[in-house]
């Protein structure tokens, strides 16, 4: 069974830097897209940034310029590097792959606690 595993979240100040990391168990085979979202207390959850099969990325509004999503194709992993963290992108960050990139993901993670304080 696909399985897959967030890791790198945690606790940082304002306008610091995390990493996060999304393995894969197994190969997926016909995935065209891996992706990023978030949801934080009270709200709903919400897309952040998602990469498709020929590498074209896209960004919500508020971590456009901040955050960069990437993949290491060797390893199926997906990265999201976080710049500038700010209070309001404290929240549980889920990563996922699609076979439909238009459609809800077939596959999450566990998820992983982003927290951004002083």
């Amino acid at each position: 069974q696909v399985r897959l595993v967030e890791s790198g979240g945690g606790l940082v100040q304002p306008g610091g830097s995390l990493r996060l990391s999304c393995a894969a168990s197994m190969t997926i085979f016909g995935i065209n897209a891996r992706a990023w979202y978030r949801q934080a207390p009270g709200k709903q959850r919400e897309l952040v940034a998602i990469i498709s099969r020929n590498g074209s990325t896209k960004y919500s509004d508020s971590v456009k310029g901040r955050f960069t999503i990437s993949r290491d194709r060797a390893t199926d992993t997906v990265y999201l590097q976080m710049n500038s963290l700010k209070s309001e992108d404290t929240a549980v960050y889920y990563c996922s792959a699609a076979y439909d990139p238009d459609s809800e993901p077939d596959y999450w993670g566990q998820g992983t606690q982003v927290t951004v304080s002083s």
